[in-house]
C-alpha cells in the first residue's frame, strides 16, 4: 500500500500508473476517515470491479457550516491506515487542507449544487453544504481521474447529487452506489454514532424500525405516502424528528410510492446529533 500527502506525489503516481497499464480501471473511494465497516464496503467493491483501489481521507472544511462540527469530527489517522493496510487498498491519499485548497478562499472557484436538490432536506438544515461537497468531489475527480468512485447510499441526497454533476459535467466517470450497512441491530454505521453514548445508540435502533415498518406495509399493498409516513412516525414518537418523507428520486416528496424510483428520508437528532437513515424503494 503507498499513501501520499501531496497532490504532486498522487499525480506522479498516476502518470506512472497509466501509462504502464493503459488498460486497468482505478477506483476511488473517498471518504472523511474515522473508517468503519461502511467504508470497507465501499473499498470491497471497488477491490472487485478495479484493478487500483484509491481511497481518499480528507475531512474537506468547504462542507461544514460555521456552527458544526469540523473540528471535532472524528479523526483516526492511524487506525484509518491499518484498515485501508488489511483491507489491501493500493493508494491512501491524505492530504492536509492546504493541499486541496491552495489558493485563498476569494481565488477559489466554487460550485452551486442543482437548486432543486440542494435547497431541501440536508441543504435546508446545513446550507452550503452541498457546495462544498460538490468542490471536493470534483476536484478528486479531475485529479485521480478514476473511471469508478463508490459512494454509499446511505448519503442519499449526496449520492444523487453527485450523479447530477457527472451527467451535468459530462465526467466519464461511473458512479457505483453502495448498499447502507447496519450493525446486527439495525443502526446504519456513520462515523458520528461515536458521538452516541450507549443509551443513544439504543434509542437509534428506532430509526431503522421506523423505516421497516413502513416496509412492511409497502409489501402488504400500501402505496399512499401519507399513509406510509404515519406508521413511520408512530414508531419515532417522542423522540426529535427532523424530516420523514417520501421522495422521487429529484427529492420531490410524491403522493404515492413508484417502485424502483422512490425514496424514505429521515433524520432524527438523538443527543444533539444528527442521524440520517433512508429506504431505496
Amino acid at each position: 500500500m503507498q499513501i501520499f500527502t501531496t497532490t504532486q506525489e498522487l499525480q506522479d503516481f498516476l502518470r506512472d500508473f497509466k501509462s504502464h497499464h493503459p488498460q486497468k480501471t482505478i477506483g476511488l473511494v473517498p471518504t472523511m476517515g474515522a473508517l468503519h465497516q461502511g467504508h470497507l464496503s465501499l473499498i470491497t467493491a471497488s477491490k472487485e470491479q478495479c484493478d487500483c483501489t484509491i481511497v481518499s481521507i480528507f475531512v474537506n472544511p468547504t462542507q461544514f457550516g460555521a456552527n458544526e462540527d469540523f473540528h471535532r469530527y472524528p479523526r483516526k489517522k492511524e487506525a484509518d491506515l491499518k484498515i485501508c493496510q488489511s483491507a489491501m487498498v493500493d493508494v491512501v491519499f491524505i492530504p492536509e487542507i492546504a493541499q486541496m485548497y491552495p489558493l485563498e478562499s476569494a481565488l477559489q472557484i466554487t460550485l452551486n449544487a442543482p437548486k432543486k436538490m440542494s435547497n431541501t432536506l440536508e441543504g435546508a438544515a446545513r446550507p452550503g453544504h452541498f457546495n462544498g461537497m460538490l468542490q471536493i468531489v470534483l476536484k478528486l475527480f479531475c485529479l485521480i481521474q478514476p473511471n469508478k468512485a463508490f459512494f454509499g447510499q446511505k448519503d442519499a441526497q449526496q449520492l444523487l447529487i453527485i450523479k447530477k454533476m457527472v451527467q451535468d459535467f459530462f465526467l466519464p466517470i461511473q458512479i457505483i452506489p453502495c448498499p447502507i450497512v447496519r450493525t446486527q441491530e439495525g443502526l446504519a454505521l456513520s462515523s458520528r454514532n461515536e458521538y452516541l453514548s450507549t443509551e443513544g445508540k439504543t434509542q437509534a435502533l428506532k430509526i431503522s424500525a421506523a423505516l421497516n415498518a413502513t416496509t412492511k406495509a409497502i409489501l402488504q399493498g400500501t402505496r399512499d405516502s401519507e399513509t406510509l409516513k404515519k406508521i413511520g412516525l408512530e414508531v419515532l414518537e417522542g423522540m426529535d424528528v427532523e424530516y420523514f418523507v417520501i421522495v422521487n428520486h429529484s427529492l420531490e416528496e410524491i403522493q404515492e410510492v413508484q417502485k424502483n424510483s422512490s425514496l424514505i428520508l429521515v433524520v432524527v437528532k438523538i443527543e444533539g446529533v444528527r442521524l440520517l437513515d433512508n429506504l431505496w424503494l
